[in-house]
């Protein structure tokens, strides 16, 4: 049952990526680009983590919650950037 499950989640996870790069790569504006790429970061969590419920180990989970830092602050820089035209005051 957990592997019809992860399948289908790879599958879910996949097409959203998908979906992700068709918005980074036609998105009209910056900030449709800035979300794009915050709505991949999230979707690649989600897979470091379906990596780590199939193969079953923890250190996933953490590589999953340093990614999610660098996500959140590379995000607040690009907002930042586009608002002020600089990120280091």
């Amino acid at each position: 049952m957990i592997a019809a499950a992860s399948t289908f989640a790879l599958t879910a996870i996949a097409a959203s990526l998908l979906l992700n790069i068709y918005r980074l790569i036609a998105g009209p504006d910056a900030t449709d680009r800035i979300l794009a790429l915050d709505t991949m970061v999230i979707n690649a969590i989600g897979l470091i983590v379906l990596a780590g419920i199939v193969f079953g180990t923890t250190i996933y989970f953490e590589a999953a919650l340093l990614f999610a830092m660098v996500g959140f602050v590379s995000t607040v820089a690009f907002c930042k950037f586009l608002l002020r035209g600089n990120v280091i005051e």
